[in-house]
């Protein structure tokens, strides 16, 4: 597996499996087989709900001998709700008493709302404390996240933003290389949206390497440097979107891909006022 080397020196693989969506009940299978598929970088997050599950398919799949704790590279992210120091603090310790682990290799601050400088510090300390090995934040627009590495003394290790052929983020890559800050790409298929996984272009240019339009969409992102998540629950597919090692897309290729870019969101802007409401709405729901 291809490695990304943080700000920090960790080393985390490039590529990556979410467990987003999972249903609760195939959480755990879904991580023991895709641990067994080969992938090493394993995504959650507490507002998922799934952390035991996942720390469950982790757990067996260390039990079978198929890895070691340290071959695994897991992260969990925080809430906006979590994010006072304190309860920062708390819910660290939680996710690592419910996943069974003694250690996280990364751990995000999910959404760009709240108290994050709160749950900035409770982070620094659990990473000097050992419980975390790296730390960052998600869903931070550039400007956002050139002033949080401005105003702390530890800069985020990853941003975890969407990434897809729809929205590029080309120009926010340069400032997060300006910055020392490793990109992540969320949604890198963009949910099919926008009928991607028929798409004409990438079609065409998988048909060159005999490689499915996902297996373009994730090699695109591994030449551009940028850690990748993929989801699926069949190890059929799992297998698939592994297998990217063995081609590399040629300049015109990246071209192609270039020009498809809308530069927006295939799903929604964080700054937008109806979805700021949105997520204050579900925050004060989820405190009842």
């Amino acid at each position: 597996m291809q490695t990304i080397t943080l700000n920090n020196g960790v080393e985390m693989p490039q590529l990556g499996f979410g467990v987003y969506q999972i249903p609760l009940e195939e959480t755990a299978e879904a991580v023991y087989q895709a641990i067994k598929a080969g992938y090493r970088l394993i995504d959650t997050a507490s507002i998922y709900g799934n952390e035991k599950k996942t720390g469950e398919g982790i757990k067996r799949a260390i039990d079978e001998g198929l890895v070691t704790r340290d071959e695994l590279f897991v992260t969990s992210k925080l809430f906006i709700l979590q994010a006072p120091e304190e309860k920062a603090a708390e819910t660290i310790n939680l996710s690592l008493e419910v996943m069974g682990l003694d250690y996280l290799d990364l751990y995000l601050i999910h959404q760009p709302y709240g108290d994050i400088y709160g749950a900035w510090r409770a982070m620094v300390a659990a990473q000097k404390s050992g419980k975390l090995r790296a730390i960052g934040i998600s869903n931070f627009k550039s400007a956002k996240m050139i002033e949080f590495v401005g105003l702390n003394e530890v800069k985020p290790q990853i941003n975890q933003i969407e990434v897809n052929p729809w929205n590029q983020r080309i120009e926010d890559q340069e400032w997060h290389e300006k910055y020392d800050v490793q990109m992540e790409a969320w949604a890198p298929f963009a949910e099919g949206r926008h009928e991607l996984f028929t798409n004409p272009v990438l079609a065409e240019i998988g048909k060159q390497y005999h490689k499915t339009v996902g297996q373009v969409v994730l090699r695109w992102l591994m030449q551009r440097g940028i850690v990748a998540l993929a989801k699926s629950v069949r190890p059929e597919r799992m297998a698939e979107n592994i297998a990217i090692f063995d081609f590399e897309l040629s300049k015109a290729d990246l071209e192609k891909i270039a020009a498809l870019d809308m530069k927006e969101s295939a799903f929604f802007d964080h700054d937008a006022p109806q979805q700021v409401e949105w997520f204050m709405d579900r925050m004060l729901d989820t405190e009842k």
